[in-house]
């Protein structure tokens, strides 16, 4: 008999079931023995009656996070005993047999209980044991809720006449604003692979190749710091779009996030549609930041309000008195501020970037690209950066930019963040399978670890002490 998912339990009144899942708490009452057999569908009670006293008696023997196969007939519970806001509330399995699949050494953390408070103090089990972690059910909404959500984004820009392209994750490694992770090449000693921070470089060089409407669900690597909304990997959709402007982009991205929130989470409120437009001068002056919370009730996470913050600085000063890009050094800036390049008015240079905050976190960020190799240079030069550094960094792009590349536009969100939101949850851990720890660290792999001589022998490496 094929296993069939507990939710489906319903469906089969009267019917004789196969289900199989995880032992999630047990009752044993005189003669009779009560499971709650758990799976990823839903959870169902089992009941395991005193006329089969040798299937009683097995069932004795189970303990919490048994795995489990259970045969048994699908009863409907009489009205009185429904379980209101239960899925599986209005019925009861009648256990025919059983058959232990696998027996669960005594879990470090309770499996069944949902306690925050608990689940703070318990951080670090929680990442060790992740593969336990994610069997409790917060967490199993939360990546049901992330799949929901990819799965949207997919189907929805497919519709748009989108193709999906991967594009490499080992890359060279370009000034891009946050540490690179470098990968040595065994076949080239001394030089190095750097996992990409982001696709930008090589979705742009798609828009030169013709690709016109491209997309990915794209893994990227950033050596920083983490925080709570912040992992140093994580995981970004991005989309680039030839012969498209600024509206367009926005216009595309704010139907999708409507529709993506009837979809997935009907339960949330848009407070303000269409979303809301302000400058970078506006945000700050009134909000006193770049990413302005502007919910009416800041303490309800059902309401969601989405705001397009634009027009900002093309350029910002570093402590050491240089400048750099605020966006990257892609960006097209506007028409009118172009001269106060070669002036040496840069902070007053505003770019054709916008970004789209929700309840306070930038979700998505984007911009026109700059096509123009000779205002690309330029760009660089203004930065204090020297042409053979341009040239070595950046060579390739602006080899390519020569050969009739179209007006381009294109924005990226923070997937990570949009589900954390979404989901009510505190830190984007908690939507993400297998996240590490502030410092970086996988708890569970137990990751970074040290290799063996001989790898770093091929390599050419050498790990000097520390002092």
């Amino acid at each position: 008999m094929k296993k069939i998912d507990i939710l489906k339990t319903t469906e089969n009144i009267g019917q004789e079931v196969t289900l199989a899942g995880w032992v999630h708490s047990m009752r044993k009452m005189g003669k009779m023995v009560f499971i709650d057999l758990r799976d990823r569908s839903a959870k169902a009670q089992v009941v395991f009656l005193p006329n089969n006293k040798k299937l009683v008696a097995r069932a004795m023997e189970l303990g919490p996070e048994y795995c489990v196969e259970i045969k048994g007939k699908v009863n409907e519970r009489p009205p009185k005993q429904i379980k209101e806001g239960d899925p599986t509330g209005n019925v009861e399995i009648e256990a025919l047999d059983l058959k232990v699949l696998n027996k669960s050494a005594t879990p470090p953390f309770e499996i069944a209980e949902e306690n925050t408070e608990k689940e703070e103090s318990r951080e670090a089990y929680r990442l060790k044991y992740r593969y336990l972690d994610l069997r409790r059910e917060k967490m199993q909404k939360n990546i049901k809720l992330r799949h929901d959500v990819i799965r949207f984004f997919r189907e929805y820009l497919y519709k748009q006449d989108f193709w999906e392209i991967e594009t490499p994750y080992m890359s060279k490694s370009t000034p891009e604003g946050a540490r690179d992770y470098l990968v040595p090449a065994r076949n080239f000693p001394g030089l190095f692979y750097s996992l990409a921070q982001s696709p930008q470089q090589y979705k742009q060089m798609l828009m030169v190749a013709g690709m016109e409407r491209y997309f990915q669900i794209a893994r990227c690597f950033r050596d920083e710091d983490a925080r709570g909304d912040r992992q140093a990997e994580f995981t970004q959709l991005d989309i680039e779009v030839s012969f498209a402007d600024q509206e367009d982009i926005m216009k595309l991205v704010e139907d999708m996030l409507i529709k993506l929130v009837e979809k997935v989470s009907p339960e949330k409120k848009l407070s303000i549609k269409p979303f809301v437009k302000m400058t970078y001068k506006e945000a700050m002056d009134k909000y006193k930041t770049d990413r302005p919370d502007i919910r009416e009730n800041k303490e309800d996470k059902d309401e969601l309000a989405f705001c397009w913050v634009t027009d900002f600085p093309m350029f910002e000063k570093r402590e050491d008195g240089s400048w750099a890009a605020v966006h990257h050094p892609f960006t097209q800036i506007r028409e009118d501020d172009k001269d106060k390049i070669f002036e040496g008015k840069l902070e007053e240079v505003e770019a054709l970037q916008y970004d789209l905050v929700l309840n306070g976190e930038e979700i998505f960020g984007g911009s026109v690209r700059n096509p123009d190799p000779k205002l690309l240079a330029d760009v660089f030069a203004a930065m204090g950066h020297s042409k053979k550094d341009v040239q070595e960094q950046f060579g390739h792009l602006l080899e390519a930019f020569k050969y009739g590349v179209p007006p381009h536009a294109g924005i990226a969100a923070g997937l990570d963040r949009i589900v954390m939101i979404l989901a009510g949850a505190e830190n984007i851990r908690d939507v993400m399978a297998f996240p590490k720890t502030l410092e970086g660290r996988d708890m569970m792999m137990e990751a970074p670890a040290e290799v063996s001589k001989s790898q770093l022998n091929e390599l050419g490496i050498q790990i000097r002490p520390k002092p």
